[in-house]
């Protein structure tokens, strides 16, 4: 008999089918088990009757722990207070592994020990929706891009330089040579956008942040476009589309699993372009309204960025950063060379930044200039300074952090549930 997942039990009701799993959990009612088996797409029931059984598999049915794992053959019944509607009448179970003192039980666990056992913790139904609807929007994140024709460009994770704050960096010997974790693909996006005209990369970018609030890894996954003869204004479009795009197929494909987690649906339906604009200028307003005493020059911190986001109910954009709070790269203003062609994206609901972005700078004297000022070694930059020598273009570009983001959409109260085993300032293990 081939085995059956338990998202398509549906289809066999009535017949006889073999499903393989884990024991979620065990009740009894007197003579009657009743058993709840998951394997990675559902959870189900499973009633074992004694009545109806051999005294073997009702004795196996009550020496099976939690986590055992098991094979389970029985007729599929329509059950409509059972999850997913269906449950399965049991005519054989075979015990394939005991589990013995699981360390995880559906009481209370502090969340240190939780981490301890990340791990394990993945086998929770709260984990695995999170990490579901991860898995959907990376894939709504790369279909994207493919219908609109980019192409994905895997940047690389050891690098000479930095692309950020070089007291980020994670450092490593490479045969002699400093070498450095990818804080970004995005000078690399920039070589191949002169290639291809629009590209993308995805992966795993690192940033040495001495910080432990809510919504700072060690390690986390962007996904970054860059696009030639792009300017500030069609970035924003695109971002404000591309946000739209992925928000739409989460809610379409896994509202279920929202709802699981609680989360209120209302914002998310309300992510559809345009998306609200305001300066640098005209945030910084409205923080001092709010009794901030908030310095011009500054980049935005966290409790900052929550206080803005309650004048909005969607994601908004600010433009026209200094340019002295943000990268080398970032092309000035040319009626304002004070500020930087720059815009965040942040999320409503306290959430902050999920997008950074914006032009380049494409003039190589005043790139040279900026990487001097910045204190930066120009022959590290040698290859990237080309770029502007060769065929240079206005263009832009922007990255999402997928955990950030997430964090967002599921309704997170820290970062360390969007990814399966979190990478924080005081944590490495497991």
């Amino acid at each position: 008999m081939h085995r059956v997942f338990i998202k398509d039990l549906a289809l066999y009701e009535g017949k006889e089918v073999k499903i393989c799993g884990w024991l979620y959990n065990k009740r009894s009612s007197g003579k009657i088990f009743f058993l709840i088996i998951r394997d990675g797409t559902g959870i189900v029931q499973v009633i074992v009757s004694k009545n109806d059984i051999s005294p073997e598999i009702f004795e196996a049915s009550e020496k099976i722990t939690q986590e055992s794992s098991c094979e389970i053959i029985g007729i599929v019944k329509k059950e409509p207070r059972s999850p997913g509607g269906i449950e399965i009448i049991l005519k054989d179970l075979k015990i394939i592994q005991i589990s013995l003192d699981y360390p995880i039980s559906p009481k209370e666990h502090g969340t240190d020990f939780l981490m301890d056992h990340r791990h394990l913790w993945l086998r929770s139904l709260r984990q695995q929706a999170i990490l579901k609807i991860r898995s959907e929007l990376i894939k709504a994140s790369r279909d994207y891009f493919d219908k609109e024709d980019y192409v994905l460009i895997d940047a690389p994770i050891l690098t000479p330089s930095s692309c950020e704050d070089t007291t980020t960096l994670f450092k490593t010997d490479y045969f002699g040579e400093d070498a450095y974790l990818s804080q970004s693909g995005q000078l690399y996006n920039e070589a191949a956008a002169m290639a291809f005209g629009k590209v993308y990369c995805f992966g795993p970018t690192f940033r040495a942040e001495k910080s432990k609030t809510r919504r700072h890894l060690m390690e986390f996954w962007m996904i970054e476009p860059e696009i030639a003869f792009c300017r500030l204004e069609e970035n924003m479009q695109i971002q404000e589309n591309f946000i739209s795009f992925i928000i739409q197929r989460i809610l379409s494909k896994l509202e279920k699993e929202l709802i699981f987690l609680g989360r209120n649906l209302e914002p998310l339906k309300k992510v559809i372009p345009p998306f609200p604009r305001i300066s640098y200028d005209e945030a910084l307003e409205i923080l001092r309204k709010s009794g901030i005493d908030f310095k011009w020059g500054g980049d935005f911190g966290g409790g900052d960025e929550t206080i803005l986001a309650e004048n909005f109910d969607k994601p908004f954009f600010v433009s026209h950063f200094p340019a002295i709070c943000k990268a080398f790269y970032m092309k000035q203003d040319n009626l304002k060379p004070e500020l930087a062609l720059a815009s965040d994206l942040l999320a409503p609901e306290g959430y902050g930044e999920i997008i950074g972005g914006g032009e380049r700078e494409d003039n190589l004297e005043i790139l040279k200039g900026k990487i001097k000022a910045h204190n930066l070694n120009e022959e590290a930059y040698k290859w990237y300074l080309d770029l502007r020598s060769y065929g240079s273009v206005p263009h832009s570009g922007f990255g999402m952090g997928i955990e950030r983001c997430l964090s967002w959409i599921c309704g997170l109260e820290h970062v360390r549930e969007s990814i399966p085993f979190p990478r924080m300032l005081t944590r490495l293990y497991p």
